[in-house]
């Protein structure tokens, strides 16, 4: 992911909070400037929380999101910086803001919009062979769909350390499909997995659901012909089976939590899954021509542009090659003593003949 988008993360060491000092101070002025003043705030001891915080407590996950994301834009990105104010204005009352605009100013603002292809270059990728009658296997699911046809009668023709394997990417938050894309097109398809049923719709699980699935299935000495057979231990899994106190009611709290997680890991994995529809309305509400996804041969033949186009510039800013340097210690050599000069040059004087 950080060689696709040109990112470098830099990894801390644990229990070290001075390696990301940065990120543990934006975190307690949040608590201290936000947190702290909601109903239902639990703190970081006992003795700072409520009667029943847990009774006081009545925001969603999206009402949540909402408030942090306006006291960011309000408070956080307002606030005065007082001796954090930069060199070049000491004296002056800037916040993040002003420092933000001041910035754009100085280098300006180039909107990058990021082309549909990108949600599936970051997901994991798994080098797999192509089955005649099952499809492709991906940690223990079988996924099939009608763009394998022309590639089940041999290896793919990469080399290497993945010789003969083809490249199927999957979403740990949605198990329910897996992605392909076409060698010769250079088109992603959308691959089913084997067990969901033709007609009707199964809740999304993610990659938790699915080794829970296969070890319910391996302690119920079930051999399945198909995956088809697991729809049924799926479905007791997802609570389509569940007895009343296993219901979302009954359950604990970390149970409660794990099924929101899982149910708010399906809604984003829905949300970021890139459609023609979708690009092209995103782009006409930015007032912008619609993204067109960018084959591999186009992508390299816009960077080839860029770099003659960078060329271009700089053989115009320099007409004539610039003279090289001089050798490494080539001015030493040159006033050395013991140098022994040509025939037809004077010796230096002090040197020794």
């Amino acid at each position: 992911m950080q060689r696709v988008i040109g990112a470098n993360i830099l990894p801390s060491r644990v229990l070290r909070p001075t390696d990301k000092q940065a990120v543990e101070r934006a975190f307690g002025g949040i608590r201290s400037l936000l947190l702290e003043h909601l109903l239902g705030y639990q703190g970081v001891d006992v003795a700072d929380r409520g009667a029943d915080p847990e009774a006081d407590a009545a925001l969603t996950v999206d009402e949540m999101e909402h408030l942090i994301a306006t006291w960011s834009v309000k408070v956080w990105q307002n606030r005065v910086l007082g001796e954090h104010a930069p060199a070049w204005d000491p004296g002056g009352r800037h916040s993040p803001n002003t420092l933000f605009a001041a910035a754009m100013v100085q280098g300006g603002f180039a909107l990058q919009i990021p082309t549909p292809e990108l949600y599936y270059q970051l997901l994991p990728a798994h080098h797999v062979a192509v089955h005649a009658r099952r499809g492709v296997k991906i940690r223990g699911l079988w996924y099939d769909g009608s763009a394998l046809d022309p590639h089940r009668d041999g290896p793919s023709t990469r080399g290497g350390r993945h010789k003969g394997k083809w490249v199927v990417r999957r979403d740990p938050r949605d198990a329910r499909f897996v992605f392909f894309q076409d060698p010769s097109s250079h088109d992603w398809h959308t691959l089913r997995w084997t067990g969901l049923p033709a007609d009707g719709e199964v809740p999304s699980f993610n990659d938790a659901r699915v080794r829970e699935l296969l070890v319910r299935a391996r302690q119920a000495g079930l051999a399945p012909r198909s995956d088809a057979d697991l729809l049924p231990v799926l479905l007791e899994l997802l609570g389509g089976h569940s007895p009343v106190d296993q219901w979302p009611t009954q359950m604990g709290k970390q149970q409660r939590i794990g099924h929101s997680r899982e149910v708010e890991q399906a809604n984003a994995a829905g949300t970021d899954r890139p459609t023609a529809t979708d690009a092209t309305a995103s782009c006409a509400a930015a007032g912008l021509a619609p993204v067109v996804p960018l084959r591999p041969g186009q992508a390299r033949g816009s960077a080839d542009a860029v770099d003659a186009e960078r060329r271009r510039r700089r053989e115009q800013a320099v007409p004539r090659p610039p003279a090289p340097p001089p050798r490494l210690g080539a001015g030493l050599r040159r006033r050395s003593r013991l140098l022994i000069p040509a025939e037809d040059e004077p010796a230096p004087p002090g040197s020794v003949s």
